[in-house]
């Protein structure tokens, strides 16, 4: 019975050279990973440093949870078939709102806000007082959309720069005679300020 032996074609020199070079490339890896992660955490601490003495409130994840689907439910019962700006305003009149001082200073305290006048409830945005089975989307499409602006103005802090001290808005098909000063009309929607009018 013979045996055959196969012979590596590799030398041991071109193993070690082979090894020597798998090894040199892993170190290169591990030093570019260190030194970018460095570079990462330098510039996050010094973005810190920055906001130092900045006002900031830093809130969990679930507060943030929590925010988004109140504002996302607020723009989806109130602008969810309305054009992008639109439902980029509602939630622009619902952050100034949280912002302003004169409402909760939390999102979803602004969008379920009810007042009390002459023995009747008022809530801020309408759909808030309505059946509770109406307050559940029906339309996924339109919630989905909803969401994404919601995250875009929350997270993102996009905003509409004629909408900065958007307070108040209406649908164009009824006049409530605030008194305010008109800002825009956005859709079917037409936005104030807190200030009054010229000329009231």
């Amino acid at each position: 019975m013979t045996q055959l032996v196969q012979e590596s074609n590799t030398s041991p020199v071109m193993e070690r050279v082979s090894g020597f070079f798998k090894s040199g490339l892993i170190i290169l890896g591990l030093v570019a990973s260190a030194s970018i992660l460095t570079e990462v955490t330098t510039t996050k601490l010094e973005q810190l440093k920055e906001l130092k003495g900045a006002d900031i409130t830093f809130v969990t994840l679930a507060d943030r949870e929590r925010q988004l689907g109140c504002l996302a439910q607020n723009i989806y019962h109130e602008a969810g078939y309305e054009p992008f700006e639109g439902k980029v305003a509602v939630a622009q009149v619902t952050l100034n709102r949280a912002a302003s001082g004169n409402f909760p200073s939390d999102i979803c305290a602004v969008v379920y806000q009810k007042s009390v006048i002459y023995s009747k409830v008022i809530c801020q945005f309408s759909w808030y007082c309505e059946q509770p089975t109406r307050m559940r989307p029906i339309n996924n499409a339109a919630y989905n959309e909803s969401m994404a602006v919601a995250k875009k103005v929350l997270l993102e802090g996009f905003k509409l720069d004629g909408l900065r001290n958007a307070m108040y808005y209406h649908a164009d098909y009824v006049n409530p005679g605030w008194g305010k000063e008109k800002i825009s009309k956005i859709g079917r929607h037409i936005f104030y300020s807190d200030r009054p009018a010229k000329g009231s």
